[in-house]
């Protein structure tokens, strides 16, 4: 079989989804069902695989999407337990208090609180806590998704406590014969170290742009002019939130290592940008707002959109006391990912649920119930129940909302996780998996030009798996060999498996169950497909970006790649402001 055939059929899982959700706009659950289906009969009839690691393999996926449904059933339930209690009420005023302009909220729980979300649990928290949170303060359903997934960059890298990076590319490339060769007589301990510092210059000369492309998409899909200058003319403010985040970050990765940049950049963000924004510092005098309600496209609209403020002639609660439950899921996911006691007692065997050795292909699905953020939102709405006063119906309702919008995004992940790991262990006796074939057939066609595309397979990797820390074990190993080959040597070899992170990272705005996660936190149901075309835009940027810059460090001097770095942010902004769109008829009822 030649190298190309291998590589087209390793690539069909892949084609697959592309082609039924993002080109065919297909709903999650056929897509994934028939990209499923491609999978299995490609690992069996072509990879030979064997039947009971496919079987494995699905199983294990099938554990991993009910833990993502957990999580998903305890953000929602947070949520519904606030708009019961009137809790909401309080923040909605709280953030119009802040300021009215809906670019400026994206901005401060998408891009900050979002980010220190990711900084603490990871494992897609962000969106599934922040995405509800901008739906309750009056943002599209749709539109509170784009925004929370378009943040699943920069911070991702450093999520969960740095798991990408100590986890992800620590298990991929240490106690390599090949790795430890190369580096000596550096510890292999100060090389990873040097790596994650490369990946935070990376992300900071990267992201930090995030929140001016942010604002440009919100405008330019949701507001009444379809406009991206509408969303660019709060450059000024974009940029320093931008920076409020990214210089911190950077410096907390240099200092202190990869456990801390997101979490601490978001805290840092936070109380530099809030204040900033509440004196209307660097904010145009024109406020930007949605549509009437009335005029919302069906499209925009989720299940939350619709919830009525049972609250509204009752007294506000203090701000403070609304707050309270997301203050107690930061500081729970604080303690327990920080506090090693704590951590090591809820990662235990004795607190692990585990299905070895499935079907006697050598795959064990293991599920931590207390160490998942589902656990840490569920005890936050009880925290809720008993802080607010609630009554057991009011909670009750809660619970009931929470378990049908739960149910209905159950169908498209229990298939579209499956997939990812039969994809994952596809591996045979004669082949390698289809990620590793689908790497080797892309570096066999780069050559020297190999560090433009190493984001490109970090970001493939991310798409499928759904984990920048899977994408990063997979192929930390591959870049680095392939590093190795083309004459980079160690040092460059570590600034391409930086680019593999970032790569990562950026993959994780597209992934499909991510997409579907949020998606279903809102209430929004077989509208995948349309958010993975709107996140190709800065998920395009951020792997070109990464090459460019990865060749200009590389390069070791000022060179034409540092002016391609520049000119290619700007070329994405020109066209981006240069694309108006059409305006729809707006309804006036």
């Amino acid at each position: 079989m030649s190298q190309l055939f291998t590589f087209i059929l390793a690539l069909l899982p892949i084609a697959t989804v592309f082609m039924l959700l993002v080109v065919l706009a297909r709903s999650a659950k056929l897509s994934m069902g028939v990209a499923y289906l491609v999978t299995a009969a490609t690992a069996l009839l072509v990879w030979g695989t064997d039947v009971n690691k496919v079987l494995g393999a699905t199983v294990n996926g099938g554990v991993t999407a009910i833990s993502l449904l957990y999580i998903i059933f305890g953000a929602i339930l947070l949520l519904y337990t606030l708009e019961e209690s009137g809790g909401i009420r309080s923040i909605r005023a709280g953030f119009t208090s802040i300021s009215p302009d809906r670019r400026v909220q994206a901005i401060i729980i998408a891009w900050l609180f979002g980010s220190l979300i990711e900084g603490a649990s990871g494992f897609g928290t962000p969106a599934a806590i922040a995405a509800p949170l901008l739906v309750a303060i009056g943002f599209p359903a749709m539109a509170a998704v784009l925004v929370a997934l378009i943040i699943q960059s920069t911070p991702v890298s450093f999520g969960a406590v740095g798991t990408p990076i100590l986890v992800g590319v620590n298990t991929g490339l240490s106690g390599q014969a090949s790795v430890e060769a190369a580096i000596a007589p550096l510890p292999f301990t100060e090389y990873l170290m040097e790596i994650a510092t490369r990946v935070a210059m990376i992300h900071g000369l990267i992201g930090f742009l995030i929140p001016l492309i942010l604002v440009g998409m919100l405008t330019r899909f949701f507001g009444v002019n379809r406009s991206f200058r509408e969303g660019f003319r709060i450059w000024k403010f974009a940029l320093f939130a931008g920076l409020a985040f990214t210089v911190p970050y950077y410096a907390i990765a240099a200092l202190l290592g990869p456990e801390f940049p997101s979490l601490v950049g978001g805290i840092i963000g936070l109380l530099i940008v809030v204040p900033a924004a509440q004196r209307g510092f660097l904010i145009p005098t024109e406020t930007f707002e949605f549509p009437p309600r009335a005029a919302w496209e069906p499209s925009w609209v989720g299940k939350l959109d619709d919830l009525e403020d049972h609250r509204a002639g009752q007294k506000m609660m203090p701000l403070l006391k609304a707050w309270a439950p997301y203050v107690f899921v930061v500081a729970l996911l604080v303690v327990t990912r920080t506090v090693a006691p704590v951590k090591e007692w809820l990662t235990s065997p004795e607190m692990t649920l585990a299905f070895s050795d499935l079907f006697g292909s050598g795959i064990t699905a293991r599920v931590q119930v207390a160490y998942l953020p589902g656990t840490v939102l569920i005890l936050a709405s009880v925290f809720t129940f008993f802080l607010h006063g609630m009554k057991l119906r009011d909670y009750v309702t809660a619970l009931k909302s929470s378990g049908s919008t739960m149910i209905a995004a159950a169908p498209a992940l229990l298939l579209a996780v499956p997939m990812v790991q039969v994809f994952l262990n596809s591996a045979s006796d004669s082949m390698a998996s289809m990620p590793i074939v689908l790497a080797e057939g892309v570096s066999a066609a780069a050559g020297e030009a190999w560090p433009m595309f190493a984001p490109l397979i970090g970001a493939m990797g991310a798409f499928v798996a759904g984990s920048n820390t899977i994408s990063n074990m997979m192929f930390s190993l591959f870049q680095f060999s392939t590093a190795e080959q083309i004459g980079l040597g160690a040092a460059g070899a570590g600034t391409v498996v930086a680019l593999q992170a970032i790569g990562g990272a950026a993959g994780n705005m597209i992934c499909v169950h991510n997409v579907v996660a949020a998606s279903a936190t809102v209430g929004l149901v077989d509208r995948e497909g349309e958010l993975i075309r709107k996140t190709l835009i800065p998920m395009f940027y951020y792997i070109v970006q990464g090459g460019f810059i990865g060749f200009a460090l590389l390069a070791g001097s000022l060179s034409l790649w540092w002016i391609a770095a520049l000119i290619w942010p700007a070329v994405v902004l020109i066209l981006m402001a240069r694309n108006r769109g059409s305006v729809p008829a707006i309804s006036r009822n």
